[in-house]
Formats: C-alpha cells, sequence, structure tokens
C-alpha cells in the first residue's frame, strides 16, 4: 500500500534518519525558490498577471471540506481507475511541465525515470527540453501534450513521432495558443525558447528543419501557436492520430458538451494553473458543473492547484477521474532530481490512500459530493 511510506519513515526515524525533503509538498516551492536562478523559479512558479488565478486555485481548495464517515470497513483500498481507455494504477498522472532543464540537467529524462518506477503515467510536453524520442527509451506509460502549431506539416510529424515512440494517449492544449502576460518572466526578460531550451522536439523534427534553415529560433517564433484554431479543426487530430484524444483547458461547460460532439474521449477542467488568464475562474469551482454537464459522455481529468492527497480525493469528490499534478513535481525535480520526483509521488499517494480510508472509503470511485462541504 502506498501508505505504507509513513511506516518506512518511522521505522528509518528509529536510527535518527529523517525525510531529506519535507513530506508537506506545499513547503517544496519555497525551498526552490532558495536553490534556483531567479529566472528559472520565475518561469516554473509564475503566473499570470498578478497572480490572482494561481489564487483563486489554491482557494477553492480550502473551501471544500471532507466530511469523514465512520466504520466503513477501509481495511484496504483500490486506487486504480480506468481513463482514455487505459487501467492506471492510481488516479494520478504527471501533467505537462516543459523546459524542465532549467530546474535540472536531467530534465524530463529524471521525471520519466521517477514515474515509471512509481508506475505513474507521465505526459509529455511539447516543450520538452530533450526529445519525446529520447524520454519515450526511459519512460514507462506515456501520453503526449500537443501545443498545436500553426504548421500542420509540422503537426503531423509530432503525431507520427510520438506514436511511433509508444505514446498511447494525446492530450492538446487549447489555451496557450499565445503566452498571457506573464510579469515574472517579464521583469527578468526571459523567456527559455528564444535561448534554445524547450524547442527540442522542434529542432529534432524534420519538417520544422527543412523550413527552419538558419534560423530555428526564429522559426519555433513563427510556429508556436495557434490562434486561428476552431472547433472543426479537431476533424484534422482525428485524421492523423490513432487512439483516444483529450483537450486540456476546458473551463465552460458548453465547452465541454462541444468537446463531447466533436467525439473526443476526454478533457482536462484546467486553466493551466493560473498561468494563462489573470483573474479567471478557480478550475476546481468548474469542475462539478462540468461533470454534471457531460456526464459519462467523456472521461473529465483535471489539474490546477493539486498540492496535496487531501486536493486529490475533493476533484475526485467532484467528477474528476484522475488528476494531473505539475509545479510540486517540478519542484521536487530542482531539489533533488529523480529522487525528488520521487519524494514528491510517494508523499501525495501516500498522503491520497490514507485521506481516503481516514474519510471512510476503500476506492477512488466511490468519493462524491456527499462527502464535501462548501465553506465559504
Amino acid at each position: 500500500m502506498y501508505a505504507d511510506f509513513q511506516n518506512e519513515i518511522y521505522l528509518n526515524g528509529l536510527t535518527d534518519a529523517v525525510p531529506s525533503l519535507p513530506t508537506d509538498l506545499t513547503r517544496l516551492q519555497a525551498l526552490a525558490r532558495k536553490k534556483l536562478a531567479r529566472d528559472a523559479y520565475g518561469y516554473v512558479a509564475g503566473s499570470a498577471g498578478t497572480g490572482d488565478t494561481a489564487r483563486a486555485n489554491r482557494e477553492a481548495f480550502r473551501r471544500w471540506r471532507l466530511v469523514p464517515q465512520m466504520l466503513r470497513g477501509t481495511s484496504g483500498c483500490d486506487l486504480t481507475t480506468r481513463v482514455l481507455g487505459e487501467t492506471l494504477a492510481t488516479p494520478v498522472l504527471l501533467g505537462p511541465v516543459g523546459v524542465l532543464r532549467i530546474l535540472h540537467p536531467e530534465g524530463e529524462i529524471a521525471v520519466a525515470r521517477a514515474a515509471k518506477a512509481m508506475g505513474v503515467p507521465m505526459v509529455l510536453s511539447t516543450a520538452s527540453s530533450y526529445t519525446l524520442e529520447e524520454v519515450a527509451e526511459v519512460a514507462g506509460p506515456r501520453w503526449y501534450q500537443l501545443y498545436w502549431p500553426n504548421d500542420r506539416d509540422l503537426a503531423i510529424s509530432f503525431l507520427g513521432r510520438a506514436k511511433a515512440a509508444g505514446y498511447s494517449a494525446l492530450v492538446v492544449t487549447l489555451d496557450t495558443f499565445m503566452l498571457s502576460w506573464r510579469p515574472h518572466d517579464l521583469d527578468n526578460a526571459y523567456l527559455p525558447f528564444l535561448r534554445g531550451i524547450g524547442n527540442q522536439n522542434y529542432f529534432s523534427d524534420p519538417v520544422f528543419a527543412e523550413k527552419a534553415g538558419d534560423s530555428p529560433v526564429l522559426h519555433w517564433a513563427a510556429v508556436f501557436g495557434n490562434p486561428s484554431l476552431t472547433w472543426e479543426d479537431l476533424a484534422f487530430l482525428r485524421e492523423h492520430w490513432e487512439g483516444p484524444i483529450a483537450l486540456k483547458g476546458i473551463q465552460h461547460t458548453d465547452d465541454a458538451r462541444r468537446a463531447v460532439d466533436a467525439g473526443m474521449d476526454g478533457i482536462v477542467v484546467s486553466n493551466h494553473g493560473g498561468r494563462q488568464v489573470d483573474g479567471a475562474i478557480a478550475a476546481l469551482d468548474t469542475l462539478a458543473p462540468i461533470t454534471h454537464a457531460v456526464g459519462d459522455q467523456i472521461d473529465v481529468l483535471f489539474d490546477s492547484g493539486i498540492r496535496t492527497g487531501a486536493d486529490v480525493v475533493k476533484a475526485l469528490a467532484l467528477g474528476a477521474k484522475a488528476v494531473l499534478l505539475a509545479r510540486p513535481y517540478a519542484y521536487g525535480l530542482a531539489l533533488a532530481g529523480e529522487e525528488g520526483v520521487r519524494h514528491v509521488l510517494r508523499c501525495l499517494l501516500a498522503e491520497l490512500e490514507l485521506t481516503l480510508r481516514l474519510s471512510g472509503h476503500a476506492d477512488v470511485g466511490s468519493p462524491s459530493l456527499e462527502i464535501l462541504q462548501n465553506v465559504p
């Protein structure tokens, strides 16, 4: 059981050994800030505008309170769930975070190894600082996240490479067809892509290389986003990707319904961790209305603001089948590489299991709105 991690820690304490990183994952950010260069920290921790949306994400979790129930026979706990046609050992995936090499030299490679060791799928960003093929060589279960470029030949090439490298599902980020106003990065005049970090999937692509010539960074800037996309363009994805597709960045019930109508397999309720629209609604506040609107017609996943095992339980109770974890594992990577990511996962999954059982639930499918109370 994942909860046995706490027994391991207590037993190690008999020889005066303590964890090298905090087990309260909310403390990792402050430690990472001390260790990282100002520009690298600003990139991973920064948000759009004043940071209002990022704060709203955390405040939404605090408003929802768990209401434990007793004597419900929770001597065991089944964390398995089925999402996008796959059975997952836990309802947690490592969400797509780009340019991880600015946090640690091994970047996405270290993350992939940690995810594989823990049996947790990794969703690899198009903006990875290692190629999707390099990551696939060391990864376990893996999904590919697409930033849909405005060059369709390049999009087709990305999709073909991902399929050939064993990525089983496609996650298409809709909310980042251009970068938002991000004061942390602007104040540092820092965009890693302009320094050739996070473009590795582009630079290694034959379609991109042929068109970029001697100006790969400038060509990246020209093809990165595609503001012209509409719902009708989703047919293009179906034509060029054989497998499940999830749309990431859904925040409105109408968009969730349109994803169903378009024949998508899943959606990720997300505001990009507050990195795209300042003053937007907290992602968690949109989760229950969206899951109510789509029912069981489509798999609903969630990200934006997950920090603890209790947060995962709340997201499950509000209708998500699984969650994508992001900043906490990035901070773990910055602090201790692969072992830091493993530590974050072990802590999160142990707390998830313990919170479920102590709240009276023996599997991840049983929490519902009945176990939550909204406290203004």
